[in-house]
């Protein structure tokens, strides 16, 4: 076999174990991807889907809970109507904590948020909370 061909075998064999590993990754993201999905995750975040936060009762009106696990906040703006956001400050990433009177606080940087909506009410964060699914039923809160 010439210098030529061996160097082509040598190339050839590179090709398919590149080929084979691209696949492999693909098959494995493309696997993850369709496990997240059907577990109901939505806008990132620890969401594994029906998984029950607490109860109504626990959710003060005009107020609202963190669930710190889960990174979800959520709130009570008006008698019996919940709201889910993201508890991470779409500022720096911090974890929202108190919430009264109808608004979210992220203690890092004084950024406020709507209970309600999610909306950006005072800066620096200049992006709402992103909104999560959730179930009310039976006097329970749960991930969707």
């Amino acid at each position: 076999m010439s210098a030529s061909q061996e160097r082509q075998v040598r190339l050839g064999r590179r090709t398919v174990v590149t080929a084979v590993g691209v696949a492999g990754v693909a098959a494995a993201l493309t696997a993850c991807g369709t496990e997240k999905a059907g577990a109901g995750g939505e806008g990132g975040g620890a969401n594994t889907g029906g998984e029950i936060l607490g109860k109504t009762a626990d959710i003060p009106e005009g107020g609202g809970v963190v669930f710190a696990d889960q990174g979800v906040v959520v709130t009570q703006p008006k008698a019996g109507e919940f709201k889910a956001f993201s508890s991470k400050c779409t500022h720096q990433g911090c974890s929202v904590k108190g919430i009264s009177d109808g608004v979210i606080n992220c203690p890092c940087h004084g950024s406020t948020f709507d209970a309600e909506t999610g909306t950006v009410t005072g800066g620096p964060a200049t992006q709402p909370l992103p909104a999560k699914a959730i179930r009310v039923e039976d006097g329970s809160i749960s991930l969707v």
